[in-house]
């Protein structure tokens, strides 16, 4: 109680972005804002495989997004209905997912590489109506006694294949379908289940208004003159509410074309960077190792790329990284993006506007932010590192039937707590120093995992680095490490040890470390920590 009379003395502080608000459209839905101003673009393409080179034109794309929702619609899909859409990234799943929303339906994408165990309890939890799926995942959700649609070319007895779906809603009478239920901004569009590396996986629910009050704010800073020219590559995960969002509806809004990639293998990667032309590619920090580490690289014409920026979010870029991928990729812009399922785009840095090395960027028009002392509760001024804190209309409505853990993440004032520890400078740019829960507490000094792995991925030998907290009777927990050795390096792990050492305070020397073949990662890129610790803890108990 004494505490919280005392912060109400406290004047709030609260950020907020260095560019004028963006006017967020009232009462479109996601697909109508998507697919709006698509007429002088009908015969462009608008999505493509990589590999196969099967497009789809806007006209093709918004005749699809229609004919699935009317099809969806005819299967008797009502409002506020979950589809839960297990599919690779493939060039129709922008088309489903919008055809899904369109028909008031909520759009739920699971991962097609997910454990049989993992799908079937988000299918649960989602009380999902419908799944979309193909042949090969099938086998998956087969006995979860939900109505299976099948994508692609498979016809398998006792589900629906969705081309006759659409040919036989084609010929249906439109007029007999219940479309009465008009779609309303403020409606369900997405169920996203946010990452289990945080706890049980949760359904996070954004409605048509949160996605598209996040477009207007993301890609506010794109001119007139980029409409219609950027080539994305869709390589991060669709079912990622950025792979659907970020890629997909904004690469759409602005008449772009979305270049689709299934799996990342570095040779299809760059040849797929250079057979489409992209111009921008969001990837995540192993991609960027890869990219500058690799020898396979030097194999290509690096000349013919037409790449302008690339993106990296979902983990903290090692400045090493940057500038190495900065001398072998010059002219390519890198870009910063920090977010979160519950929120999406929070701060972005690009060209446009100089943001400092290892800043991710600035505060988004039309969001306030502050950074809030995770003992006190009070927010913080500038350089001051606190838990980030955001308020805005792309705040979720909320985990789906969770409410405790709702108010936990939403305070009675609509802040959204990321969990994540940052600060702001001076000019404005937002620094990411690491997850509250990933902080090692060494005898009482909070050392970032992030900091160590940057210093590690800076050795020339070392290709690969993660850095988790052990349990450690006299200091509490100590920072240990994971690392990947280049082939024919001749260190020991004593030496490495050293090296970090020699760059760090002592109370954030690394205390134990191993060579490992890989370090395991979220299909986002993010580091897997617990996973790294419970494996450490079984090598010292063995």
């Amino acid at each position: 109680m004494g505490t919280e009379a005392k912060s109400l003395v406290h004047e709030e502080i609260i950020f907020r972005s260095k560019f004028p608000a963006v006017e967020v459209p009232k009462d479109v839905t996601l697909p109508e804002f998507v697919l709006s101003g698509i007429e002088p673009y009908l015969d462009k393409v608008a999505v493509v495989d990589s590999i196969t080179g099967k497009g789809y034109t806007y006209r093709e794309v918004k005749r699809d997004v229609y004919r699935f929702s009317k099809a969806l619609r005819s299967l008797g899909l009502r409002k506020g209905r979950v589809v839960v859409v297990l599919l690779p990234n493939v060039a129709e799943y922008a088309t489903l997912a919008l055809g899904i929303m369109a028909a008031g339906g909520v759009f739920s994408g699971a991962n097609p590489n997910g454990h049989a165990s993992e799908i079937k309890s988000q299918v649960e939890a989602a009380d999902a109506k419908l799944i979309v799926t193909d042949g090969s995942t099938y086998h998956k959700v087969k006995d979860l006694g939900v109505p299976v649609i099948i994508q692609g070319e498979d016809r398998i007895e006792g589900t629906i294949n969705c081309e006759e779906l659409l040919e036989a809603a084609d010929k249906a009478n439109t007029n007999t379908l219940f479309i009465d239920d008009k779609v309303l901004q403020t409606d369900l569009c997405a169920l996203p289940f946010s990452s289990g590396t945080t706890g049980v996986s949760k359904g996070v629910m954004l409605s048509h208004e949160n996605l598209v009050a996040n477009l207007c704010s993301t890609l506010f800073g794109v001119g007139p003159e980029l409409i219609g020219q950027v080539a994305t590559l869709g390589l991060i995960p669709f079912f990622h509410i950025y792979g659907l969002t970020g890629i997909c509806c904004a690469t759409i809004k602005n008449k772009g074309m979305v270049v689709v990639m299934q799996r990342y293998e570095l040779r299809l990667f760059l040849s797929a960077l250079i057979r489409h032309r992209v111009t921008f590619a969001p990837i995540v920090p192993p991609i960027m190792l890869g990219l500058v580490k690799n020898p396979i690289v030097d194999e290509f014409d690096l000349t013919k790329l037409c790449l302008r920026s690339v993106l990296t979010a979902a983990a903290p870029l090692a400045p090493e990284i940057l500038n190495a991928f900065e001398r072998k990729f010059p002219g390519v812009d890198v870009q910063e993006a920090y977010g979160m399922t519950e929120h999406s785009c929070i701060t972005l840095s690009y060209g446009g506007v100089v943001a400092k090395r290892n800043s991710v960027g600035f505060i988004l028009p039309n969001l306030e932010v502050k950074f809030v002392d995770p003992d006190t509760g009070r927010s913080l001024p500038k350089n001051a590192p606190g838990e980030i804190c955001v308020r805005s209309k792309c705040v979720m409505k909320g985990y789906y039937k969770k409410e405790q853990e709702t108010a936990i993440t939403i305070d009675k004032d609509g802040w959204l707590h990321t969990g994540d520890i940052g600060y702001i400078d001076d000019d404005g740019d937002v620094f990411l120093v690491d997850r509250i829960k990933e902080l090692i507490k060494y005898k009482g000094f909070q050392v970032a995992p992030a900091e160590l792995e940057a210093i590690l991925l800076s050795h020339p030998s070392v290709e690969d680095a993660a850095v988790v907290g052990l349990p450690d009777e006299e200091a509490g927990e100590i920072p240990a490490a994971c690392v990947v050795i280049k082939a024919g390096a001749k260190e020991s792990e004593e030496d490495i040890i050293k090296y970090v050492s020699s760059k760090s305070a002592s109370y954030k020397r690394v205390r134990l470390l191993q060579f490992v073949s890989a370090i395991p990662k979220s299909p986002s890129g993010k580091i897997l920590r617990r996973l790294i610790r419970e494996n450490m803890l079984k090598d010292l108990h063995n």
